[in-house]
């Protein structure tokens, strides 16, 4: 399979020089429509559409994005527990229509509690993921049974369940994953098809992903992976440092995640794993810079590489040579970034890919 390359959009104008999130902040759609077609011009596959217990709702953002652009697609982020499965059975199954196959969902279980309470969701985590699983089972019924079917588990009950409109991807577009916890990977070893986590080191990352392929081939899958990583970029190595180290300076800015701005550390277990990595040295591997994520909490994606874009492409295809399917990139300043990249990655991570899968194809 091609490499994946995955951004992600905002729905509106950042409010700073170096936005460490987008997904919050109101709604304008000449923005929106702006920063789609600049992904889909600069030859991204797909982009994240983010969810937080205040942001603008995803399946119409991403369906509102869609209608602007010719063959981008759109990872919706979605939260089990708040829309009934079947009813999101069918939701999944139109968008997918609606856009010619334009969509994956990736499932979250909730950053925090304290956003969970705000969507009057009080379940512990640990119960969420059981939910979630549970959802996924039932989402799954509702796209592939041609009968009725009911349905009876702890969290959901349904009887003579029936969609009339079947994904166009099938069996069903991808659906991704992320997490570290044992409910989480329990959840994606049974039900999903990608497992996305932050850019860690490579030995870390090697051995992550030898432990979750053997834990998901207990199920009888075969699991893809995603890493999502901020690549800083200049001309000269020299330049990406000093640019790297701006960013820096500049994150003293709101985060971009309401309930997580007065947060002083991480607040979920991949976050934790991020700050060890982060606590434990400011660079891995050469140019895995972690300081952003020591100076942020590690909220979300904020492991950067740097250097040239020869560089940092050989240090994305190093991951990629570990089996790394997809690659989530996004920079600081979002709109010119994801410019850039199309001009300056996109098409050197690719090209190297093709010429990696070309050498193992003639061994």
């Amino acid at each position: 399979m091609p490499v994946k390359i995955i951004g992600m959009i905002g729905v509106a104008p950042p409010s700073s020089k170096a936005s460490l999130h987008v997904i919050e902040g109101g709604l304008s759609p000449s923005y929106l429509t702006e920063f789609a077609l600049a992904h889909d011009r600069a030859g991204f596959d797909m982009v994240l559409v983010g969810y937080s217990s205040s942001s603008a709702e995803g399946f119409l953002v991403a369906l509102y994005a869609a209608m602007q652009t010719d063959r981008l697609g759109y990872l919706i982020a979605h939260r089990p527990g708040f829309v009934a499965p079947t009813l999101l059975a069918r939701k999944v199954a139109t968008f997918d229509h609606l856009t010619g196959g334009r969509l994956a969902v990736h499932i979250i279980t909730g950053k925090s509690d304290d956003e969970q309470h705000s969507d009057g969701d009080f379940s512990p985590k640990d119960e969420r993921y059981r939910r979630a699983a549970e959802y996924l089972e039932l989402m799954k019924l509702a796209w592939s049974n041609d009968e009725p079917f009911d349905f009876a588990g702890n969290f959901y009950r349904v009887k003579g369940a029936y969609s009339d409109v079947r994904p166009l991807q099938q069996p069903h577009p991808p659906l991704f994953f992320g997490g570290a916890s044992p409910g989480a990977l329990e959840m994606g070893a049974r039900l999903c098809d990608f497992y996305a986590i932050y850019a860690e080191p490579l030995a870390s990352t090697r051995d992550r992903i030898a432990q979750f392929r053997a834990q998901a081939a207990a199920f009888g899958r075969v699991p893809g992976f995603n890493v999502s990583v901020r690549p800083i970029i200049a001309d000269t190595e020299g330049a990406a440092w000093e640019k790297a180290n701006r960013i820096l300076g500049a994150m003293n800015v709101a985060k971009g995640w309401r309930r997580q701005e007065e947060a002083t550390g991480p607040v979920d277990n991949a976050g934790k794993r991020l700050m060890g990595f982060a606590l434990e040295s400011d660079i891995h591997d050469e140019r895995l810079w972690m300081p952003i994520a020591k100076a942020t909490g590690a909220l979300g994606n904020t492991s950067c590489l740097v250097g040239t874009p020869e560089q940092v492409t050989e240090s994305i295809l190093k991951y990629y040579r570990l089996g790394i399917g997809s690659f989530l990139i996004r920079g600081f300043d979002p709109m010119n970034d994801a410019t850039e990249f199309g001009r300056e990655l996109i098409p050197r991570i690719k090209a190297g890919a093709a010429a990696i899968d070309g050498m193992k194809a003639a061994e």
